[in-house]
């Protein structure tokens, strides 16, 4: 298992950061190799990666959300092995820290080379600053979703 630590300072409101964050269907327009994911309800949601010609399908399971500060989850389905958390924090009125730790387990030769030469490090890190990118052009979340998600509920 590996773990995977980024951090980016965007200059957006805390509440505007993670409220782009839980519009999970977006995320292809950030992230490096997600092809597709459809949010099934309010926790679990199907993703569609093709990351070094390796096409995977798996579930998410949302286990913890409280708003402006986390969101953790974890994968509930096909072979793909992953935990994470992203937090938010307020710096000030309008600059937010936004911080991805992740466990991934790589499968399969590919993934375990990416995962050796760091090839998985750094397409965490580039989708974590394509997020700032983003979330700055646009200037405002595109939807919101402030439920509360409480471990074990």
């Amino acid at each position: 298992m590996s773990t995977v630590k980024e951090s980016v300072e965007v200059d957006v409101p805390v509440s505007v950061a993670y409220n782009q964050w839980t519009q999970f269907e977006e995320f292809p327009n950030f992230m490096e190799g997600v092809e597709e994911i459809k949010q099934l309800d309010d926790r679990h949601n199907h993703w569609t990666t093709k990351i070094a010609g390796v096409k995977r399908e798996f579930d998410t399971e949302i286990i913890d959300q409280l708003p402006d500060e986390r969101i953790t989850w974890r994968t509930v389905g096909g072979d793909t092995h992953q935990k994470g958390t992203v937090s938010f924090q307020r710096l000030d009125e309008t600059h937010t820290r936004v911080q991805l730790a992740m466990e991934v387990e790589p499968t399969g030769a590919v993934e375990k080379a990416g995962d050796l030469t760091g090839t998985i490090d750094r397409r965490i890190k580039g989708d974590m600053h394509r997020f700032k990118e983003y979330i700055e052009k646009r200037g405002g979340e595109s939807g919101s979703w402030r439920g509360r998600i409480q471990p074990g509920g």
